[in-house]
């Protein structure tokens, strides 16, 4: 029997996902689009776009992205061509990092 781990979202986190679904939501009627006319494009449910629109934390963030795209918000400050650019620099900056962290347990020394 497996338990649901109930996870402690920031308020900053619950407000920009609130945010997101909204806007989605104002650009899917600005587009005309019905929830299933949008889900449809983006290959889930009416209810997944529901609870998207809600601001629903759970909501794939694959199908979130696509969501916004297909009704037009830009999820990045930049130009298409910019975020391919950009994405290649992260990529090169985490080449140069470590490929895992780990911890270092500290060692208290008993002296007496």
């Amino acid at each position: 029997m497996s338990k649901k781990i109930k996870h402690a979202y920031s308020a900053y986190s619950k407000d920009a996902m609130r945010l997101l679904g909204a806007s989605i939501r104002a650009e899917r009627k600005v587009k005309k689009m019905t929830e299933q006319d949008l889900a449809d494009r983006v290959g889930v449910s009416r209810s997944f776009i529901w609870r998207l629109e809600k601001g629903d934390m759970r909501c794939e963030i694959g199908a979130v992205f696509e969501a916004a795209n297909i009704v037009g918000i830009p999820l990045f400050d930049m130009e298409p061509s910019r975020l391919a650019v950009h994405t290649r620099q992260v990529e090169d900056k985490l080449k140069l990092l470590p490929k895992a962290i780990h911890k270092k347990e500290k060692v208290i020394a008993v002296d007496f």
